[in-house]
C-alpha cells in the first residue's frame, strides 16, 4: 500500500504509528496502538459511540476488506495539552462494487502510555451536492425562511 500523504505532520508516536500501519493495511500493527479500553466518541452521531480495541479490529477490518484501496492522508496535525493529538485528514478508495469513497475531517485522540487512551471522532463522507450555504442554513434554521433572506438583527438595549 502506499505511504500515507502528510504524515510527517504527526508527533512520533501512536498515533503516527496508526495512519502509518492504515497506509500499509497492516491490521495488527494498527490494533496495537491502540489502549484495550480505549473508548471512541462521535459526538455529531453518539449510538456509534464505543468501547474496545475488539470495535476497531472490527470496524478496520471490515473498512480494508470492502475499500482495497483505501488510502488516508493528513491534512494537518497538531498537539495539545494532556495529551491529545488534534488531526485534520481524510481517506478515498473505491469499494468493491465500484462506488467512489471520500471521507474528511478531524479527530482528536488522546494518548496514554504510549497507547490511544481514546478520540473524538469527526469524520464523515464528503457530499458533493448537499447543496450550497444558503440551502444549508435554511435546513437548519427551517421552513418558512428564503435562501439568502438577510433577518433583521434585534437592537440592544
Amino acid at each position: 500500500m502506499a505511504t500515507v500523504e502528510g504524515l510527517e505532520r504527526l508527533p512520533e508516536g501512536p498515533v503516527r504509528r496508526m495512519f502509518a500501519a492504515s497506509g500499509r493495511h497492516d491490521l495488527e500493527a494498527l490494533v496495537a496502538e491502540f489502549a484495550d479500553d480505549y473508548l471512541n466518541i462521535t459526538p455529531i452521531h453518539p449510538e456509534r459511540n464505543f468501547t474496545g480495541s475488539a470495535q476497531v479490529r472490527a470496524n478496520w477490518t471490515s473498512l480494508f476488506a470492502g475499500i482495497p484501496d483505501l488510502t488516508p492522508a493528513i491534512a494537518d496535525a497538531t498537539e495539545g495539552r494532556h495529551g491529545t493529538v488534534w488531526v485534520e485528514w481524510g481517506a478515498r478508495g473505491t469499494r468493491r462494487d465500484g462506488t467512489a469513497v471520500e471521507l474528511a475531517g478531524v479527530a482528536i485522540f488522546t494518548v496514554r502510555q504510549e497507547r490511544i487512551a481514546s478520540v473524538h471522532f469527526y469524520l464523515e463522507p464528503v457530499e458533493r451536492s448537499s447543496g450550497d450555504i444558503d440551502d444549508a442554513v435554511q435546513a437548519t434554521a427551517g421552513a418558512g425562511l428564503q435562501a439568502g433572506m438577510v433577518l433583521p438583527t434585534s437592537q440592544g438595549s
